[in-house]
Formats: C-alpha cells, sequence, structure tokens
C-alpha cells in the first residue's frame, strides 16, 4: 500500500461520478438483483508534454479510462468494494501513463439499516 499524494502537487485527470449496475455484495439478493454503483477515479498523469504536443498518445485517452473502469466494474461478482476498488486501481494502472490511481467506489443503496446517503471505500495505489 502507498501513502496518499498531497492533492494539487501534481498532474491529475479526474472522472467523477461513473453509474455502473453490478451484482456486487454478500447478500444472495445484491447478487440477484444488482444495484448502482458510483465509480471516482483520480489518476496521476505527468501532462505537461501532452500539453506542449497537442498529442492524445502522450497522455491518458479519458474516454477509454472510464469504458476499461466500467468493464471492471461490471465483470464477475465479488463480495466487497474494497476488491471492486482493487479491480479498478488495477485497470488504471495498465495505462503506461498512469503512476498513482486513487479509486472511490460508493454503494448508495447498500443494504444498512439505518439511514444513510452513502457507503464507500477508498484506496490509493502506484506503480510498485
Amino acid at each position: 500500500m502507498t501513502e496518499r499524494r498531497d492533492r494539487g502537487r501534481g498532474d491529475e485527470i479526474t472522472l467523477t461520478g461513473l453509474r455502473v449496475r453490478a451484482h456486487h455484495g454478500v447478500f444472495d439478493f445484491e447478487r440477484v438483483e444488482g444495484q448502482e454503483f458510483v465509480i471516482d477515479v483520480t489518476v496521476a498523469v505527468d501532462l505537461a508534454a501532452a500539453a506542449a504536443s497537442d498529442d492524445l498518445d502522450r497522455t491518458v485517452h479519458y474516454g477509454e479510462l472510464a469504458e476499461a473502469v466500467v468493464a471492471a466494474v461490471e465483470r464477475d461478482p465479488v463480495d466487497l468494494i474494497e476488491t471492486v476498488a482493487e479491480r479498478v486501481a488495477a485497470v488504471a494502472l495498465g495505462f503506461p501513463a498512469v503512476d498513482e490511481v486513487e479509486v472511490t467506489v460508493h454503494k448508495p443503496q447498500a443494504p444498512i439499516t439505518v439511514p444513510f446517503d452513502d457507503v464507500a471505500v477508498t484506496i490509493v495505489r502506484s506503480r510498485a
């Protein structure tokens, strides 16, 4: 596990609020019925070369990143949103320009018996 970066010290691309219908959870009804998960992803990328050259190949195509994240969340069900977050982090780090990723997985319809707005986990991972 890595330490959390000081935000604002480097270049980043952020995708906020990706909505994905998936079947993760520890209860059978979650696996059968599914629910919406909301994903936030911030990748640390050196954007100077891309900006100077105006060349998409020197950055991360955020559309491709979004599609890859959605596909990863939709894949086979797991019990924990922590596992979903790790899966998303691995996908983001698969993009060569990404040095570090912060992933938050929100489960706004989590099966909790008290009133709440959201349940979320956040992880930060970087290249080893």
